[in-house]
């Protein structure tokens, strides 16, 4: 089997040895910008950190939406280009994206002016997330959409919004998360129903290399 190069590990040294005592333990390295490795007292727990924090995201931005999401000006409003169905699907429900704390309006015919995002998004890939939910909104009609597909259009904002795969995190970061999720009654699985973190007992870790 490969060994991961020194390039594709990030080594996490920490001072909160105590971490350890919880649920999810202490963060001790990163793979491949993705994966975060971390130790309990007993095992070694594997997280998935783009699945986890959309997960983390996608549940904060219904919380959000249930009590009136805080929006974010742009400085410079961002134009986006889409193909003209699609941007009229868009703009024929801002009223719907504005509650869900995105502020658009029509900018010629196969364009949008992007003035308002979520806060709980951050530095989120608005273009892509425009075609995104152009898609979503092509699955409903008018205020049909946030009613009844409220959480597919949370969860692609939330894709969006969370910290991707190929991001290197440091130490308070990854620790960061995995507090968070630890809070999170949902936080197991991702938004499409994959786990977003495995436990190998050091029991078992020991049985493979025949240490018991």
């Amino acid at each position: 089997m490969p060994i991961a190069t020194p390039s594709a590990v990030t080594h996490v040294e920490t001072e909160e040895d105590n971490a350890v005592t919880y649920p999810l333990g202490a963060a001790r390295a990163q793979v491949h910008d993705t994966f975060i490795i971390a130790e309990t007292e007993n095992s070694l727990v594997i997280v998935d950190q783009h699945a986890a924090h959309e997960r983390l995201v996608y549940e904060r931005l219904k919380r959000a939406f249930a009590g009136g999401l805080s929006r974010q000006m742009l400085l410079i409003p961002e134009v986006v280009e889409l193909d003209a169905e699609a941007a009229g699907r868009l703009v024929a429900a801002a009223e719907d994206l504005e509650r869900l704390g995105r502020g658009i309006e029509s900018f010629g015919t196969s364009a949008l002016l992007v003035r308002e995002v979520p806060a709980l998004l951050g530095q989120a890939n608005i273009k892509g997330l425009m075609h995104d939910l152009a898609d979503a909104f092509a699955e409903g009609e008018g205020s049909l959409i946030v009613s009844e597909r409220l959480d597919h259009v949370l969860s692609t904002m939330a894709c969006h919004g969370s910290v991707r795969a190929g991001r290197r995190l440091n130490a308070v970061e990854m620790n960061a998360l995995l507090r968070d999720m630890e809070e999170e009654p949902f936080s197991g699985q991702c938004n499409h129903g994959r786990p977003t973190h495995v436990e190998l007992k050091l029991a078992d870790i020991e049985k493979l290399f025949q240490r018991r």
